[in-house]
C-alpha cells in the first residue's frame, strides 16, 4: 500500500513541475488580458477577447518605432535624465535600469562582462564584474556569474584578473543572451573588444 501511495505521490509532484510552466504562462496571459481590458476595452462594442494583449503590443512597437527615430531618442534622453534626477524615484529608477543592464563603468552595478574559465576544461561562463577586493596575492576581481535561462540567480566568485578574458558586448547584450539560451549573437571568448574596457 505504501508503494502505490509513493508511486501516486511521485507522479502527481511530476505532472505538477511538468504543468508549471504552461500554466504560469497561461495564468500570466489571461491575468495581463483581464487586467487591461477591465481598464476600459471590455466596454467597448469592439472588444473581443484578446484584444488587450494586441493593444500593448501595438503600443509597445509604437514607441519602440519612435524611440528609435532621431527626435525620440532625444526625448527619451531628456525624459531619462529627468527620472534620474527625482529625489527618492531615481535611486530606484537607476538601480533597476543596472539590475536590467543598462549603464556600465566603475559607478554601475555591473562594470562590464567577461569571460570566466569554467570548471569543465576549455570552456568559458559569461561573467559581470561588480567590483574588486584586496587579497593576499594582490587585488582580485569580483565577478557575478549568473544563470540562464534566469539572471537573477548566480554566484559570486573572486578572481585574479589575468584568468578572465575580455567579452565585446554591453551588460544588456550579455543578460539579453543569457535569457535567451544563447540564441543571440554572443561573442568568442577572448575576442577583442571593440573599444576600451574599463
Amino acid at each position: 500500500m505504501d508503494a502505490v501511495v509513493s508511486h501516486i505521490t511521485r507522479r502527481l509532484i511530476a505532472g505538477v513541475i511538468a504543468c508549471l510552466p504552461i500554466g504560469g504562462t497561461l495564468f500570466t496571459v489571461w491575468w495581463l488580458e483581464d487586467t487591461i481590458s477591465d481598464m476600459w476595452l471590455v466596454d467597448q462594442p469592439y472588444y473581443f477577447p484578446g484584444l488587450g494583449l494586441v493593444a500593448v503590443a501595438v503600443l509597445l512597437y509604437l514607441i519602440g518605432l519612435w524611440i528609435s527615430s532621431f527626435i525620440g531618442r532625444w526625448i527619451w534622453g531628456r525624459v531619462d535624465r529627468l527620472l534620474e534626477a527625482f529625489p527618492a524615484l531615481g535611486v530606484f529608477y537607476r538601480t533597476l535600469k543596472q539590475v536590467l543592464g543598462y549603464g556600465e563603468g566603475r559607478d554601475a552595478l555591473f562594470e562590464k562582462t567577461v569571460w570566466v574559465p569554467s570548471e569543465v576544461p576549455d570552456a568559458w561562463q559569461l561573467g559581470l564584474v561588480t567590483g574588486r577586493v584586496a587579497a593576499p596575492g594582490g587585488e582580485q576581481v569580483l565577478v557575478f556569474i549568473p544563470g540562464s535561462p534566469n539572471p537573477t540567480t548566480g554566484r559570486l566568485i573572486s578572481i585574479e584578473p589575468d584568468r578572465l578574458k575580455p567579452a565585446p558586448l554591453s551588460v544588456n547584450d550579455a543578460l539579453t543572451g543569457l535569457v535567451s539560451l544563447g540564441k543571440t549573437n554572443l561573442p568568442e571568448p577572448g575576442t577583442a573588444p571593440p573599444g576600451p574596457q574599463q
